[in-house]
């Protein structure tokens, strides 16, 4: 029985390709940015409901976060689906992927969800890209009675897990008085200035800074005509540690190199938070092992875990999940090309064929690996018990 069970689900994702692959290509070909997902999430959520899941729309006050719940088991399994695009370089991050091998794994489940006592549940999860929307959901109970959760990301290379950096989001705002900057220099207070001293501290900082951390940071706004001194400047920036706790000093510091910097020039400067912290990821070893064993039988190796390579770094709201419930993200591999994440070229190789078996893996490794839990009587007795 349990035999016809992991071939059922299976079989279900293989017959379902076509509408996962056109799936993905749709919600690749309209990219929206963070909390503003519109299409892509209904796009996603008409899909399950069209197959028996019953779908909420604007789940846990978020507009385009859903719920889509199939079953009555008493085992409760998540897939997060991701759907928002990046600022210029669309699904450079092919969050159109990881949507469409969510909906497979679903699928792949709720075929077998009777059989194997499961209740299915899809996430669809805006604002990953800096927004935070899992947390933001989970604050909201979206993970209450969840028994694991798991996605998969497309990745250059085939890696069980990266090294998830907690990370805080937010921008600064400089503000000063205009002048003119050749008549009356004296009269303004020039807040490029400030932020070209905290750019140089923080530049300084990096020599001090502990193994892990890292910080990044981009200009939004430095000003709108050369001879006027600009009062108003503005940018947005990143600050990550391998751990939560690393995390909190590293932000003090941080933070610190933009209030000297406005000391300095006789400015203001205000912070705005723009998402929850992201946490580091704890992945739960026993679903790994499962999702392992599955994906190398679908032809996918995992050398580089083999040979020891240092892990990639990357931030991802998934992270706040796995301290809560066992939870994976694994990358999977498709072939970009010598190409990585966030790049234009990236971005094309998430609708090739590469990306289409990215998908059809992804979803018949996790629901594989959901089964393996469900049928083991003592793995879903634990699971069970850390969920009561």
């Amino acid at each position: 029985m349990k035999t016809d069970l992991y071939e059922t689900a299976r079989t279900t994702v293989l017959e379902a390709k076509d509408a996962l692959v056109a799936l993905s290509r749709d919600v690749f070909a309209h990219p929206e940015l963070n909390f503003a997902e519109f299409y892509s999430s209904r796009r996603v959520a008409d899909e399950l409901a069209q197959r028996g899941f019953t779908v909420q729309h604007g789940a846990y006050d978020l507009e385009t976060a859903f719920e889509a719940r199939f079953g009555t088991g008493d085992l409760v399994i998540s897939l997060c689906a991701e759907y928002d695009a990046l600022p210029s370089v669309g699904h450079a991050c092919g969050h159109n992927v990881i949507a469409a091998s969510a909906v497979g794994a679903a699928l792949a489940l709720a075929a077998v969800a009777d059989q194997a006592g499961l209740t299915v549940v899809v996430l669809g999860t805006p604002a990953e890209e800096g927004g935070g929307g899992k947390i933001l959901m989970a604050d909201r109970g979206a993970f209450t009675g969840v028994h694991c959760s798991m996605m998969v990301h497309p990745w250059a290379t085939e890696r069980l897990e990266a090294t998830c950096l907690a990370v805080d989001h937010f921008d600064v705002t400089f503000t000063g008085f205009e002048a003119h900057a050749s008549a009356a220099p004296w009269k303004g207070r020039n807040a490029a200035d400030a932020m070209v001293i905290a750019q140089v501290a923080l530049g300084l900082l990096r020599q001090q800074l502990q193994p892990g951390d890292q910080l990044h940071g981009i200009v939004t706004n430095g000003g709108a005509a050369a001879n006027v001194i600009p009062a108003k400047v503005t940018g947005r920036f990143m600050c990550r540690s391998l751990r939560l706790e690393d995390l909190n000093e590293l932000q003090r510091r941080v933070r610190n190199c933009f209030t000297a910097a406005a000391l300095a020039t006789d400015c203001e400067v205000d912070f705005t938070d723009l998402a929850p912290i992201y946490s580091h990821m704890e992945s739960n070893q026993r679903l790994l092992a499962s999702y392992r064993r599955h994906a190398e039988v679908l032809g996918r190796s995992f050398d580089l875990d083999n040979a020891g390579v240092a892990k990639p770094t990357l931030s991802t709201d998934m992270a706040n999940v796995s301290l809560l419930v066992p939870s994976i993200h694994p990358m999977i591999k498709i072939d970009a090309g010598g190409a990585v994440n966030h790049q234009h070229e990236f971005a094309a190789a998430c609708i090739t064929e590469s990306a289409d078996l990215a998908i059809t893996d992804g979803a018949i490794a996790m629901a594989l690996t959901a089964l393996d839990a469900a049928l083991d009587d003592a793995w879903r007795s634990d699971l069970l018990a850390l969920g009561s």
